[in-house]
């Protein structure tokens, strides 16, 4: 599979941290990537990582590109992909987060792509596709949003339950950590309460997980509820939700929690009581703690999971652009 990588941010460069440390990722050839920053800033960035450590291999300087676990990785500096000639890929991973237009979007295809995959909400995608909740209805789309890590922690879970039990109604907390959206002393933005130290404060804010369900599980997204707290750690975030379901449980809660997590291929499960921390660099989109399982009666149920809103949504850029390739082959 070759692709590109077009912005080098956290997602950017979460992703090509994968491609290089898990050999499952062997046969993906990174084309290229292309940010608007030097290359040296690049490099450095890259291997020094605040959340994840450095990175176990030297990164070297090799022309225009930076050679990494014996890779050569061509980079580019193009405001605008179009302009970036990139040789013959079969998706463009776009990790810019500033697609603000169907032009911009489109740029991938124009540079050579078969392919674009956004990595976050869009309004000029296709389709918008959660692996694990509606990956089923890519089609022929050209242009995908991967939607938010938020809704690829939630939706799966939902799809599952809904499907097992029905949900009469749902309300979902979204602990999240702060972004780089938030500043680091209090300075204007939109959002008043979003405008004081993302690191000093818990901050009520929204979410667009709330928008982004009813376009991947429209059945569903109607009935629920989310809000969203950002709380001051680097990295990994959490859901937290209360359904009342249609069916029953049943008795052995414990066990139709571990159920879920065996008959998934994204959400996982630990049974030890653990904090965040213990989820950073975790693959799943969710990740439920069966320790915060509560049931109140016989159809509410509360449940809790963790996912590594970096890593795990990283991981799904990787596993929905094989998908995309798969299709086109």
């Amino acid at each position: 599979m070759r692709i590109a990588i077009n912005g080098f941010g956290r997602i950017g460069r979460t992703i090509l941290r994968q491609i290089l440390t898990t050999n499952a990722h062997d046969n993906i050839e990174v084309v290229r990537v292309n940010d608007i920053a030097p290359l040296e800033t690049c490099a450095y960035l890259f291997k020094y990582d605040s959340t994840f450590g450095p990175l176990p291999f030297d990164v070297t300087r090799e022309g225009a590109g930076l050679r990494v676990a014996g890779r050569l990785i061509e980079f580019s500096h193009h405001a605008d992909l179009g302009n970036a000639a990139l040789p013959e890929l079969d998706i463009v991973l776009e990790c810019t987060g500033k697609m603000h237009s169907r032009a911009m979007a489109e740029r991938g295809l124009s540079a050579g792509a078969r392919a674009v995959l956004i990595s976050g909400p869009s309004a000029f995608a296709d389709v918008t596709t959660v692996l694990g909740a509606n990956d089923h209805s890519m089609g022929a789309a050209r242009i995908i949003s991967n939607s938010s890590c938020t809704t690829n922690a939630i939706a799966p879970l939902l799809r599952v339950l809904d499907s097992a039990l029905g949900i009469e109604r749902a309300h979902v907390t979204t602990v999240h950590c702060y972004t780089s959206s938030q500043p680091m002393v209090d300075a204007p933005r939109g959002d008043l309460a979003r405008s004081r130290a993302g690191a000093e404060s818990m901050v009520p804010t929204t979410t667009s997980a709330a928008h982004e369900l009813e376009k991947v599980l429209p059945r569903i997204g109607a009935r629920v509820s989310v809000a969203a707290l950002r709380v001051p750690s680097l990295s990994v975030s959490a859901i937290d939700v209360t359904l009342q379901l249609s069916t029953p449980v049943g008795p052995d809660v414990d066990a139709f929690v571990r159920g879920i997590a065996a008959g998934s291929e994204v959400i996982g499960m630990t049974e030890d009581p653990c904090v965040s921390r213990d989820m950073r660099g975790r693959p799943e989109s969710l990740i439920l703690g069966l320790t915060e399982t509560q049931s109140i009666g016989e159809t509410q149920l509360r449940l809790f999971g963790w996912y590594d809103n970096e890593w795990g949504f990283s991981a799904r850029m990787i596993d929905m652009a094989r998908k995309l390739v798969q299709r086109n082959a």
